[in-house]
Parts: structure tokens; sequence; C-alpha cells
């Protein structure tokens, strides 16, 4: 284990040099995996293990556009690709990445196929952290593991092709074969991971629901709107707008942060930038720091995880949930956004 002080607290995490790929596949040689669910995670991480030299089948239920895109991605019929029933049969280590509420409702069925010294592997801990909710309670005879990729399944695969890798955490909820762990790890560097860090599943899904709310999807969202719709009132154009709150973040300035940090983002920036934004950003962390308290209390207690299974249940959920993504996409902000990316240099040259 690599140790890594983060200014001042020490963390031990698992590199792909020290755990190189070769002692993964050693580790899991005698495995099959199982993939259940090629939605979001399913695809970039079966493919990954694939390329990766390990022993991977499908599991999906035919007909439907997973399993079409299943088959385009090069599953085959009866060889890696099954129905969800044998492929649970034929896995030794399932890898349960269906949606939060879909792992509910297939869970009966799972269950049935984990027999001693199976592995049961998930990307999110949901399930387990609310199994009062859920009811996912796996059998004590077989081990228990999470590797959850810092980012989308699309963006593990297109890292991973790239020669790169998306960092993960990773977890032992139970460990009935005494090499859990090992197993955890083996399938982290397995799916491209670029480094390993530990957690606990509770402090995932915490951590996880947090972030998805807080400043990674909600509150990014929430801040865009209300610059946007301040510029717009004070009589600037779409263009400006969404270019000086959307378009010059992502494409100029969050690059800047992911190479090197924020101070040497704030450091390449006009020395007007840098003594507004050293003035306003401890104004903007208070006044936003109750909202993320509330945030992390209702996840805390339940309150969204249940939120959450009882929306994603319903049989009208996707209709629902196309109408509130309708409402961001034809806002004036998204189509203006339409039109900016369309005037990329690079769209042009295609």
């Amino acid at each position: 284990m690599a140790k890594i002080n983060f200014g001042g607290t020490e963390e031990s995490v698992i590199t792909r040099e020290e755990y190189p790929l070769s002692k993964a596949r050693d580790i899991l040689k005698k495995e099959t995996i199982a993939i259940i669910g090629y939605g979001v995670q399913g695809p970039g991480q079966a493919l990954n293990l694939k390329d990766n030299g390990f022993n991977v089948i499908v599991g999906q239920r035919k007909p439907s556009r997973s399993y079409e895109k299943a088959v385009k991605d090069g599953w085959q019929e009866g060889k890696t690709l099954f129905s969800i029933e044998e492929a649970l049969e034929k896995g030794t280590i399932i890898f349960y990445l269906l949606s939060d509420a879909a792992q509910i409702q297939l869970w009966p069925t799972v269950k049935k196929y984990l027999s001693e010294g199976k592995t049961l592997y998930f990307s999110h801990g949901f399930g387990i952290t609310f199994k009062e909710r859920t009811g996912i309670i796996p059998p004590e005879n077989v081990d228990v593991v999470l590797v959850a990729p810092k980012g989308s399944g699309t963006s593990l695969r297109r890292l991973f092709v790239e020669g790169k890798g998306l960092n993960s955490s990773f977890a032992v909820h139970q460990d009935f074969t005494g090499k859990a762990r090992d197993k955890a790890i083996a399938l982290g560097i397995g799916v491209g991971s670029g480094y390993l860090f530990q957690t606990t599943f509770k402090n995932e899904v915490y951590s996880d629901l947090t972030g998805e709310r807080g400043t990674l999807m909600g509150a990014i969202q929430g801040i865009f709107a209300a610059q946007y719709d301040i510029l717009r009132k004070n009589g600037h154009s779409p263009s400006e707008a969404f270019n000086e709150t959307v378009e010059e973040l992502t494409q100029s300035l969050m690059p800047l942060v992911a190479e090197n940090g924020m101070d040497w983002m704030y450091a390449n920036c006009s020395t007007t930038a840098q003594r507004g934004a050293l003035d306003w950003w401890k104004k903007f962390r208070d006044a936003v720091n109750p909202v993320f308290e509330e945030l992390y209390d209702r996840v805390a207690r339940g309150e969204e995880a249940q939120k959450s299974i009882d929306s994603n249940s319903q049989p009208d959920y996707r209709e629902k949930l196309e109408k509130e993504l309708k409402e961001l996409r034809e806002s004036e902000m998204w189509r203006a956004g339409a039109q900016v990316r369309q005037l990329r240099p690079e769209a042009g040259k295609k």
C-alpha cells in the first residue's frame, strides 16, 4: 500500500504499480465474472475486464435495449451473453450493477443463485446500507464486496481506452472465504481503476448521495441557473450569459483544476479574476453550508434513499423522468448551450 499525506491526514491507497494487473489476473484466474445489469456501469466495467483478460459473461433480459447494446459491444449469445438466470448460475462473482430500484425487484432471483463461496459485487452501497428499506440481505456464506468508480461507466471506459484510469473506492461488507479483500482489490484493478482507496458500504453511499445532489450534479445546475438568470435579467445576451456561466468553466478552467488544483487555476487567471475569486469563495461556502448540512442529514436518516426507492419504483417513472429532463433541456440556458457547442472549432471540422 502507498501512504499519502492529505494535509496532515495520512491515508493508504492501492496503485497499479504496487498491485499489477498480472497479480489481479492470478487471484481471479478460476473465477467467472457475471455482469448483471448492462446500463450505466455495466458496459464499461464488463468491457474493461474482458480486455484485461478476465473471464466475463453478461446476463441480460431479452428483448431489451440493453441486450441489443450487449450484442453490439461484441458479447455472443450462448457463449458470453446469457439470460440473467443462466449468468447467475454460471458466475462465481456476481456483479450486481442494476439500478437501485431494479436491484430490489430482482433480489429474490439473485439470492437463489448465491451458493456457498460465491462473491456478490456492488458498485454502490445503497442496497446493503439501507437493507431495512431494500430487503437486500445476502446469505452469510458468500463474500460481499464493493468497487465504486468515481465517475460514470462511460468515463471509466473512455479513460481505459486512453490508457488512463478512473479512481475507485473499495470495501468489504462480508468476508466468508477469507479472500474477499484480495478479490475486491483485484476486481478494482481489473475494471480499470487508477488507484483504490478504502471505504465502507455506508460511507460510500452517504458520500455518493451527497455528492450527486451537491457539487457533482444538483448544486452545480442550481448555481449555473442562478448566475445565468442574473446575467440575462441585467441585459446580457444568451450567448454571453452561457459562455460566462458554463462554457468557460467546463472548457477552460476545470481542466486546469484537474491538472494541478484550484490554486493552479487561480494562478493561471488574470489578477482581477484572482482577487474576485479569493474575496468571494468563502461567501459562497458560508451561504451553501446550511444546505449541505440539511442534505447530509437527510441522506443519513435514509430519507433520500426512500425518496429514490419510491419514485424510481413507480410504473410511470421513465415518463416522469423524461418530463423533468425535458424541462432542463428546453430551458433557455441549455438551448443556448446546444448552440454554443455547435460553434466550437472541433464541431466545424467534422
